[in-house]
């Protein structure tokens, strides 16, 4: 029972981002995506940090964990959620959600690179098929006819306009983010970090859209209950508890087969977008989200593939490396 209720905790963060991208994905025209990622950080932060002492856990991030806290700030909450909110404007949750979650692909070469988690030829072959599905995904299709058509030639930028480039930013920053939080946690609580690190990166996002609106009577939207109750859902439940739960197994989880549970965040995000916004993905998007999900399954299990005697007491905890 306590294992079912651990491996529920794990994947109600994902669930929650995957149901919090369709409460955001209506919000970021009318409210500004900047704007958007704001409200998202420094109201969870607030929770969390009031909520610290219910938990018995310490305020205060070691002064050791100083440089890489700040680094961690930067690129898991201004950079990421910037980035987040600018795609989710151009593309629809369902999709935003899978190319967000393409980042347990990067996490798995991140952590064998400085963990030293194994990826054995299974775990290979499935980060060659989230590759291809990524291509199916997020490259727009006029690079797609270019390539199989010999059409006209596309810039950069062309790529760049597109809400794909700043989801695929996205995952990169998450990845980064998700290695980095053990770098930060040294010596400091992983709650602590999480909440410190979503009031203090949402500064820059706040500034920056004071910058984009120029006329202060203008910051805030002019939104219905319903919508700043969507508002409140995201920042609450989509971040305050999502990202604290998140962090805090990515603190103690083996990386590579704990953020593979990411898989599950597209479905959550294509089933409430799909009912509630109406969003359909192309064929060619959807032979990606399989591509993705079977990439993400196979590296997740990956010593079970590869040796099919392999058992384990516990099944939540980490995987010896190889």
């Amino acid at each position: 029972m306590l294992l079912i209720r651990q491996w529920l905790l794990m994947v109600l963060s994902f669930a929650l981002w995957g149901t919090a991208m369709t409460a955001m994905a209506p919000l970021v025209d009318s409210g500004g995506p900047m704007l958007v990622a704001f409200l998202r950080l420094l109201p969870a932060g607030v929770i969390l940090l009031c909520a610290i002492p219910f938990l018995g856990r310490r305020w205060v991030i070691a002064t050791s964990d100083l440089g890489w806290f700040l680094i961690f700030t930067v690129i898991d909450a201004s950079l990421f959620q910037a980035c987040l909110a600018r795609g989710l404007a151009e593309t629809g949750a369902g999709l935003g959600s899978v190319l967000i979650d393409s980042q347990p692909l990067m996490v798995a070469l991140l952590a064998r690179s400085l963990f030293g988690e194994a990826i054995n030829p299974i775990g290979w072959f499935g980060l060659i098929l989230g590759f291809v599905g990524i291509i199916c995904l997020g490259v727009p299709s006029e690079f797609l006819s270019h390539w199989w058509l010999l059409g006209r030639d596309p810039t950069i930028s062309t790529l760049w306009t597109h809400g794909e480039g700043w989801m695929l930013a996205a995952a990169v920053a998450m990845a980064l983010g998700t290695v980095l939080i053990r770098f930060a946690c040294r010596d400091s609580d992983p709650v602590a970090v999480t909440a410190w690190h979503m009031v203090l990166g949402s500064i820059p996002l706040f500034v920056f859209h004071s910058f984009q609106v120029g006329d202060l009577s203008s910051l805030w939207p002019q939104w219905t209950s319903l919508q700043w109750t969507l508002m409140a859902y995201a920042s609450v439940f989509g971040s305050a508890l999502a990202y604290g739960l998140f962090f805090w197994f990515a603190n103690r989880e083996e990386l590579t087969s704990f953020t593979s549970l990411a898989f599950l965040t597209p479905v959550f995000a294509l089933a409430t977008g799909g009912l509630w916004l109406g969003e359909r993905l192309e064929w060619l998007q959807w032979i990606g989200v399989c591509l993705v999900l079977v990439s993400v399954i196979f590296v997740s299990q990956r010593r079970r593939f590869w040796e099919p005697n392999f058992s384990s007491n516990n099944g939540l905890t980490r995987e010896s490396t190889k």
